[in-house]
């Protein structure tokens, strides 16, 4: 289990230089990172500027007492544990600090046995707290479907499924790859009244052109050597649902004939037998490839593809959805930390900073592809800019992620954000999908409240 000696450290505030030190050296021999400091402004400062995992605090200190450090881990995301000492201990004592929201009271002079047990108590407790409440944010993070994003792009793409979903028109979904295409096709069958029925995909590329046909319209017994037995096509797999056939385009164009024939009479004719078979499905078809090029290059029939766009859904790329990214970041980074049981807590501003400057060609997949790595690769807890792959930290315009215009060497220079305005921006746009949750905000970003106060200073 995760603690102190592989995540943040432990933080000691303790204004008598002999006990700090003792208390400093007795966690240090049993394999803490430990920090010293003498007084409750140190530790307020030095919390709003790096994250720790526990803090012990003496009760009495010059000017602030331990109360004032408690309250001040209270605003930190996650918070520490907190562990607070007192020569002066009594009962009312022990209950005020347990009810402010510590978790252990020990009284001076200190066992010191009894202070590393209470410290690996608390740490385990806190990592505990910590994967609970990945575990809710991982399933409460579904979204749409599957599909997440509050930015104008998603919000629309979400009503339009809404509104397409009742209807048994056939749609056909484009956009590029790693976008989510398949999401879509499942929102639509989901939403729509065939959500009881099969939903069927088949991905059209990867299909053998000789076994297409039979893979889709199904075949008698005997229709070819090796056919011994008849076999159901996924049209009949799929009677009553969805059948969502992918890269269109890559289909040949004898089976876009005999697709475009079960699309206007509703029946099928499995390969080798005598009679139709009436079959009641819904077609959802998706391709990544620009459509008007597909008819151009004769890759795709032109009545095939009216039939199939009754209803037409382009999904947009991730560089169009710039205020996502720090959303679907957190929510893999849970996922990934989660399912491989590793300990990653947060990114280096500077990897933040070039992922939100990265353009994506991969879109939804890559971005998530770039997280599983690098939470892996990750040490002590934190993904840093070289655990990134080299293209990210090759191309990484600190320009809006919004943009989808020029290439950068088109970009003038003076059109470029400076750091701090890109960061500030940011921050702005965390605080919006929180909707002004500060804590939240907070975790996602990675820093404590305090710092987040700081950076952007009267703008909160």
């Amino acid at each position: 289990m995760m603690d102190a000696r592989t995540e943040e450290g432990v933080l000691i505030v303790e204004d008598d230089a002999g006990h700090r030190e003792l208390l400093q050296q007795e966690l240090s021999d049993a394999g803490y990172h430990v920090t010293a400091v003498a007084s409750a402004e140190q530790a307020i400062t030095l919390l709003g500027e790096r994250s720790v995992a526990l803090v012990v605090s003496d009760l009495r200190l010059p000017e602030a007492d331990g109360f004032a450090v408690l309250e001040a881990t209270r605003t930190l995301v996650p918070a520490p544990g907190f562990i607070m000492l007192t020569g002066f201990g009594t009962i009312d004592q022990a209950v005020s600090a347990l009810k402010a929201g510590a978790d252990d009271f020990l009284t001076k002079p200190v066992d010191l046995e009894h202070l590393r047990l209470a410290a690996q108590r608390v740490l385990q407790t806190r990592q505990l707290r910590a994967e609970v409440q990945q575990y809710r944010e991982v399933l409460g993070e579904r979204g749409f479907h599957g599909m997440q994003g509050k930015s104008p792009a998603m919000l629309r793409l979400f009503d339009l499924i809404r509104r397409i979903a009742p209807s048994d028109g056939s749609v056909l979904i484009t956009g590029e790859s790693g976008t989510g295409k398949e999401l879509v096709a499942r929102a639509l069958h989901e939403e729509s009244p065939r959500a009881r029925g099969p939903f069927v995909a088949l991905n059209c590329a990867g299909i053998p052109e000789t076994l297409l046909e039979s893979e889709l319209l199904g075949h008698a017994a005997g229709a070819f050597s090796g056919a011994k037995g008849a076999r159901r096509g996924l049209f009949l797999e799929a009677d009553g649902g969805t059948l969502f056939l992918d890269e269109i385009g890559e289909m040949p164009a004898s089976m876009q004939t005999k697709l475009l024939r079960v699309l206007q009479d509703g029946r099928v004719r499995p390969v080798g037998a005598n009679d139709e078979i009436a079959t009641d499905v819904r077609i959802i078809a998706a391709t990544h490839r620009d459509v008007g090029e597909l008819m151009a290059e004769g890759l795709l029939r032109e009545d095939l593809f009216f039939r199939l766009e009754t209803f037409r859904i382009e999904v947009p790329p991730l560089r169009q959805r710039g205020e996502d990214i720090a959303r679907l970041l957190h929510t893999f980074l849970n996922r990934h930390a989660l399912e491989q049981g590793l300990s990653v807590r947060r990114l280096e501003p500077e990897a933040l900073r070039r992922l939100l400057g990265y353009r994506f060609p991969g879109n939804v997949r890559e971005l998530e592809g770039l997280v599983e790595r690098a939470a892996t690769l990750a040490r002590d807890g934190v993904i840093r800019l070289e655990d990134l792959p080299e293209r990210v930290r090759a191309d990484a315009p600190v320009g809006d992620p919004c943009m989808t215009g020029a290439p950068q060497e088109d970009r003038q220079d003076e059109k470029w954000e400076t750091l701090e305005e890109l960061e500030s921006r940011y921050i702005r746009q965390v605080l919006a999908h929180t909707e002004g949750n500060k804590q939240r905000a907070a975790r996602i970003l990675g820093i404590g409240r305090k710092t987040l106060y700081r950076k952007l200073g009267d703008e909160l």
